[in-house]
């Protein structure tokens, strides 16, 4: 094992003790206690806070950081894995991984980070509005992943009601309620979404969970070119058999602990036909033509191909 993995080893074994630790002093808080708003926006009180969003503010990005961006469960691990993938097959060892959210942690965690060497692969829900404005300024590759809404839904549903340290839901149309108002963790997928059309200044790769699912190595093509990195078919093909949703899950105990398998469910496309009703199935079309309907990011979706019964 090199240094660099054997750090990393250690990052993520004290990560995953730090977690426990949150997940035990959640047992005592009810639903209500597991979130803070902050900014206007609901987060969950356990991993963010008001004075560590302060201190992020002035954090200072690097122009080769890579910021990987998504609502929640629209592929967020799965984009950590890929890029750590890519970054291990370039620098011959695994590149700087923060384990957690950007945004999750203490005030001085933004302190440590600084000191950290390049390239930092850091990952976030934020919105484009509270994103630090330093990753636009120093122009930071940003890979943005999208999912359709109803899928997303469902999963964070799932999510939520699996998750010791989110907010539980009594039941999907107690859910659906909540996330069609953005009255959810993380707030309104439809927000979030329209926000991030406003960063058009070609340092944003935008991909879909969809198009990573049926054509995962077109899609590392796109990545690498994006970072500038060249690789042989037999490195992507690589890359590719440790990504699947597959082999994610089955090493999700090592990854992620003991509930590993909360992050890894199922990874389809097309689970949100087994809750939706069709008058929810209404309500969301209605929301996507009222915010993305002929923006460039609601064009990426494919919403009629994915979101129709």
């Amino acid at each position: 094992m090199s240094g660099a993995e054997g750090e990393n080893k250690a990052k993520r074994e004290k990560f995953l003790a730090e977690m426990q630790k949150v997940v035990e002093e959640a047992k005592n808080k009810t639903p209500e206690e597991l979130k803070v708003s902050i900014n206007g926006i609901l987060y969950p009180s356990l991993l963010c806070s008001e004075p560590a969003f302060q201190a992020m503010e002035a954090f200072e990005a690097r122009e080769d950081d890579i910021l990987i961006v998504t609502y929640p469960k629209c592929g967020t691990n799965w984009s950590i894995e890929i890029i750590k993938q890519i970054l291990t097959e370039v620098h011959n060892k695994e590149p700087t991984l923060d384990h957690a959210m950007f945004e999750f942690g203490k005030p001085e965690k933004y302190e440590h980070l600084k000191n950290q060497p390049s390239p930092r692969v850091l990952s976030s829900h934020l919105t484009y509005e509270n994103t630090p404005k330093s990753f636009f300024e120093k122009k930071t590759k940003i890979l943005l992943i999208l999912r359709n809404p109803k899928d997303a839904a469902v999963s964070y549903y799932h999510f939520l009601n699996n998750n010791p340290v989110l907010p539980s839901n009594s039941s999907w149309d107690s859910f659906f309620g909540e996330f069609i108002t953005g009255n959810v963790i993380y707030g309104s997928y439809f927000d979030f979404t329209r926000g991030w059309e406003k960063h058009d200044d070609g340092h944003m790769l935008v991909l879909t969970f969809e198009e990573m699912k049926v054509d995962l190595l077109a899609e590392l093509k796109k990545i690498c070119e994006f970072l500038g990195i060249n690789l042989t078919d037999e490195q992507l093909k690589k890359i590719q058999e440790k990504s699947t949703f597959k082999s994610m899950k089955e090493k999700s105990d090592e990854t992620h602990g003991k509930i590993g398998n909360v992050f890894f469910r199922k990874g389809e496309i097309g689970d949100w036909k087994s809750l939706f009703t069709e008058k929810q199935s209404k309500e969301v079309d209605a929301k996507f033509e009222e915010y993305l309907a002929g923006t460039k990011l609601g064009e990426k979706i494919n919403y009629t191909t994915y979101c129709t019964f």
